[in-house]
């Protein structure tokens, strides 16, 4: 369970740097370590989200549609964790 959580917050990391490290001129009212609590929400997020899609796969594992199913539901589960963490990790900078 270590594997996917550890990857899915390497990849959300990976995704909210392109944005955050793209900023040339920031705002100053953002204040001078703006760029740590999307960092840190935003990783935090995907880590989660790999742990929900590992469960929901362990739950649906028996059959071939169950399996299915099961991929379909943690996808979904996964990009909307990790779209809560972008949206909560950039609110009040990017995301105004």
């Amino acid at each position: 369970m270590f594997k996917p959580v550890l990857i899915d917050g390497l990849i959300a990391f990976a995704v909210i740097a392109v944005f955050v490290f793209g900023v040339d001129n920031p705002k100053p009212e953002w204040g001078r370590l703006w760029m740590h609590k999307p960092l840190i929400l935003t990783q935090l997020a995907g880590a989660f989200g790999g742990l929900v899609f590992s469960l929901i796969n362990r739950l649906f594992k028996s059959r071939f549609t169950r399996r299915i199913i099961g991929i379909i539901l943690a996808s979904v589960a996964f990009i909307i964790i990790h779209w809560i963490g972008a949206v909560l990790g950039l609110n009040g900078t990017m995301w105004d």
